[in-house]
């Protein structure tokens, strides 16, 4: 009452037509001319290769010198404590950011490449099962590397990182979202 006697009055917001909000859907889920999508789509893909090639190099070349120090971790957290342990920060900020760092390529790129794979879920998803992959052919395979479960975290970590960073906004500019349908 006391505002209403100072002279404020409080009106409701005038409504925009169901026109309007309708073209300002539309053109919020418009994506990028088809020249620049396919460019997009081709120029992720060409980096999603050469991940690969990076991550392959990283991740699955033989180390004999280090097979005695070695150990395959199934407990999560173990070896991230063994990071932090040690007397060196430096060696713990190589092993926990390198591998945040290898996951968030596909947070990025994923999303552009596959967007069938677009979700934050689809995307955890797809980058633990790789990574699981690496992981038992690092263990199985390679001499001197072991299956790391804290690997595959840390992983999908970084692709959690970079879908919400960047893979979200370039999916949803390359690739048009699917109109909902409202009910009238």
């Amino acid at each position: 009452m006391a505002r209403a006697a100072s002279g404020l009055r409080f009106l409701p917001r005038p409504r925009a037509d169901k026109a309007q909000a309708k073209d300002a859907d539309q053109q919020e889920r418009r994506p990028l001319p088809l020249p620049l999508r396919l460019l997009a789509t081709l120029c992720a893909f060409v980096f999603m290769v050469a991940f690969a090639v990076v991550l392959a190099r990283l991740t699955l070349n033989p180390s004999p010198a280090s097979e005695a120090l070695t150990h395959t971790n199934l407990h999560p957290g173990r070896s991230l404590k063994a990071y932090l342990d040690q007397p060196a920060l430096r060696d713990a900020v190589k092993q926990v950011g390198g591998n945040i760092l290898l996951g968030v390529p596909f947070g990025v790129l994923v999303p552009v490449v596959a967007p069938r794979t677009r979700g934050l879920l689809r995307v955890l998803l797809l980058t633990a099962v790789v990574m699981l992959l690496v992981e038992f052919a690092q263990g199985a395979l390679v001499t001197g590397r072991a299956f790391d479960i804290d690997d595959v975290i840390l992983n999908s970590s970084g692709a959690l990182i970079g879908y919400l960073l960047l893979g979200r906004r370039m999916s949803r500019a390359v690739h048009a979202r699917k109109a909902r349908r409202t009910r009238t």
